[in-house]
């Protein structure tokens, strides 16, 4: 169980933060607003690992630095003992989150989610009307 802890400890470290399009470079994102996606979670980053066929772990409490508050991480490992990667097509960590955050958009729990709140932001709009007037 100890070599394991240790093992799991070497590996690559991936927050939600880094593939976040709401954060700013400056708030810890590390991919281009264009190619990340919106308000990923630990477990959406560990399922597309999974169908990436490498291996990760997910750390639910640790906390980012930067932000405190957004709570947990996913551990994966890249590479082979003998240097070679678990996937061919992903060699690095930036490709990582490249590929993760295309798969996180879509993800069947991510758009049963986003469907609830578009109809509970056109419901919004339209009670926002009459507000303090200027005199």
């Amino acid at each position: 169980m100890d070599s394991e802890i240790k093992n799991i400890k070497k590996w690559n470290i991936l927050y939600p933060v880094y593939i976040n399009s709401k954060k700013t470079i400056a708030e810890g994102r590390r991919i281009c607003v264009t190619k990340a996606c919106e308000n990923p979670t630990v477990t959406e980053i560990s399922d597309c690992c999974n169908f990436l066929k490498i291996p990760c772990a997910i750390e639910l409490d640790k906390a980012y630095p930067r932000d405190f508050m957004q709570r947990g991480r996913v551990r994966v490992l890249l590479k082979r003992e003998d240097g070679t990667p678990y996937n061919p097509v992903i060699s690095s960590r930036k490709q990582l989150m490249v590929n993760v955050a295309e798969l996180v958009r879509r993800h069947p729990n991510r758009t049963k989610k986003q469907e609830p709140a578009a109809s509970s932001a056109a419901g919004s709009s339209k009670s926002g009307k009459g507000g303090k007037k200027k005199r």
